[in-house]
């Protein structure tokens, strides 16, 4: 059975995601602040709600927290899902209260989504996930969003549409960041955790 360290940098949705990847079949979860663990971790969920800026931060105040999942992921292939924040914060920028840099795994900046007639954001509630490249977690379904910032870069794996096309999910090799929260997409999300928790990138 995979361990599991499920990031703790102060952003928020810890809980839902901790019984969502529970309900999905996980059973060796950690729920961790400290470097060490994460990089003995089969695999890394980053959770996250918020602003950029300030979970880029929560997140850089951890000692020796980016560089482990630097190793980990990037380095030694771990299986990585980033969730809504967690998903930008794979970005090489954030612009929410300014510029701010993310881990810079993925070339793309996370920007203001643009209200247009009756289209409105934030970004919120149930909305489709259409495919954009094959991927073995990423299957067409109804997400729920919640969000004003979005992703533009390359390696978009899905999108959905509010008001034009917006990301829905971004990854390659062992990595996959999400826009959408699985824990809130009721079946649709838990089967994409079920998926994760299989996955042999």
């Amino acid at each position: 059975m995979s361990a599991i360290a499920l990031i703790d940098y102060g952003a928020g949705n810890l809980h839902s995601v901790h019984n969502a990847l529970k309900a999905a079949g996980a059973a060796d979860i950690t729920v961790t602040a400290d470097a060490e663990v994460a990089l003995k971790a089969d695999r890394i969920v980053l959770p996250g709600v918020g602003a950029f800026g300030a979970c880029a931060a929560g997140l850089r105040g951890i000692p020796g927290m980016v560089e482990a999942l630097d190793q980990r992921v990037r380095r030694d292939a771990a299986p990585f899902l980033g969730v809504c924040v967690g998903m930008q914060l794979m970005a090489e920028r954030g612009e929410e209260l300014g510029s701010h840099p993310g881990l810079g795994w993925i070339p793309g900046t996370v920007r203001q989504l643009v209200p247009a007639e009756n289209i409105r954001v934030p970004h919120m509630g149930w909305n489709d996930v259409i495919p954009a490249a094959d991927h073995p977690l990423i299957e067409r379904g109804e997400a729920y969003f919640l969000h004003s910032f979005a992703f533009t870069g390359d390696a978009v794996l899905a999108i959905t549409e509010h008001g034009g096309p917006v990301t829905a999910a971004i990854g390659h090799d062992n990595m996959i960041g999400v826009q959408f929260h699985p824990e809130k997409s009721q079946r649709y999300g838990l089967a994409l955790l079920e998926r994760f928790l299989a996955w042999r990138p």
